[in-house]
């Protein structure tokens, strides 16, 4: 198959490794040619499978119109890695071209926390596919124009690490021998949200040049380079001079006093959601008061929403704090959370409802709990996936903030559903 076909967008959406590869061989002022007529979503594809540095030149060479809508099609991971791969001035003018909801986002991905793998990592870092020869591998090191690099890194056709390779084994091998044949598996890998501390200490233990950074599904993201790791070791020895004389950052020793000022607004706010949760079981007091039995069941519906919801918070903030999803994943997110939250309801329901016949020989009330139980879960998994997106785009802390607001929500959500199915089906109990 020529290149030409290898690089229409039929082909690159069905095979975009063997696209890679083709493109990867070429001159960027081809590569730029060839890549013209291509589709943005092909082109997205095409660039999230060839290297980090070939990535971030062709991107960095398109025109900022086309910049843009490869942008709004990239995964958060991809986007990171294109923009952290231009100097400050360009990316700023790329991200102002963006709406404003994605600008914001793609801003906190690039912003990570301090002292993490994340803030100190080199998103220009060069790679080989394991597919490749030695003498391929060197081509590549050669074109990349990175200088004083020890280590290679070697993924598969899914840019999922695969390994390492060092520069000395290469120049000692022949040209024609597998890359595989020399490779060896990293001996460590990083998570952006890694601290110093965890960096130094695994740098002391493996004794690397650099370490890799990898989401996950272990596709990299950066490399965190000897000259970080060393800059991180002197942070690390410093720090405890810093404590001494009160000059560290706020950290979980933080003083008293602070973290009260921090805490005690949302604390006040979770007194008043919780005044509201209190309200909504006043509603139906005469029901309550006339099926005593509502009172003993109303915690269990409460409890499970409140654990589906921790679970679905849980899994999203992982996400935007490893930079798997940003802001504008949102209705992928809640779709997902929607399914989960339908099936382990149903199936809750199901169990749940046999234990209160069993116990109470009430179809009635297996009914009601069970339609609760689908009820409440649905809206957990709804809470537990929108807050964080809403209170990040609001511009507050999810950490601090969205386990009260999803407190309330579970609560008020178990209680409605349970009480107002009661109400609803009362003539069955």
């Amino acid at each position: 198959m020529n290149l030409h076909a290898m690089l229409d967008n039929a082909c690159v959406s069905r095979h975009p490794d063997r696209s890679a590869r083709a493109i990867e061989s070429l001159p960027l002022e081809d590569q730029l040619t060839e890549l013209d007529t291509l589709e943005i979503q092909p082109l997205v594809t095409l660039l999230d499978f060839l290297s980090p540095n070939q990535a971030g030149d062709i991107f960095a060479a398109l025109h900022p119109g086309r910049r843009s809508r490869v942008l709004e099609l990239a995964s958060p991971r991809l986007s990171v890695l294109l923009l952290a791969q231009l100097d400050a001035e360009d990316r700023d003018r790329t991200l102002a071209t963006l709406k404003k909801t994605l600008r914001t986002d793609l801003q906190r991905q690039l912003s990570f926390p301090e002292n993490s793998a994340g803030r100190i990592m080199d998103a220009v870092f060069v790679t080989c596919r394991i597919s490749m020869t030695v003498g391929e591998a060197l081509r590549s090191l050669r074109k990349s124009g990175v200088h004083r690099a020890r280590t290679l890194y070697v993924v598969d056709g899914e840019s999922r690490l695969a390994g390492r390779v060092d520069v000395q084994d290469l120049a000692l091998e022949d040209e024609d021998v597998p890359l595989q044949r020399i490779m060896h598996s990293a001996p460590a890998v990083l998570n952006p949200l890694d601290q110093r501390e965890q960096i130094v200490e695994l740098l002391d233990r493996h004794r690397v040049d650099s370490l890799p950074i990898v989401d996950s599904k272990r596709r990299l993201l950066g490399v965190v380079r000897y000259a970080s790791l060393f800059q991180a070791i002197e942070e690390v020895a410093t720090a405890g001079l810093q404590k001494m004389v009160g000059n560290a950052d706020e950290q979980a020793l933080s003083s008293a006093g602070t973290a009260v000022r921090k805490r005690l607004p949302w604390l006040h706010i979770n007194l008043l959601t919780a005044f509201l949760a209190a309200a909504v079981v006043g509603l139906f007091e005469s029901i309550i008061a006339q099926f005593t039995a509502l009172a003993i069941l109303l915690p269990v519906v409460a409890g499970q929403s409140g654990n589906a919801g921790a679970q679905a918070l849980a899994v999203t903030m992982r996400g935007l704090a490893l930079r798997e999803i940003g802001i504008g994943d949102w209705r992928h997110v809640l779709n997902k959370e929607v399914a989960v939250g339908l099936v382990d309801g149903v199936a809750l329901a199901v169990t749940c409802g046999a234990g209160v016949y069993l116990w109470s020989t009430s179809f009635g009330l297996s009914l009601v709990i069970g339609v609760a139980m689908i009820l409440s879960m649905l809206a957990a998994g709804l809470a537990g996936a929108v807050v964080p997106i809403l209170l990040i785009r609001a511009g507050q802390d999810p950490a601090t903030a969205s386990s009260i607001i999803l407190t309330t929500v579970t609560d008020v959500a178990g209680f409605l559903s349970f009480l107002g199915t009661a109400t609803l089906l009362s003539f069955l109990l």
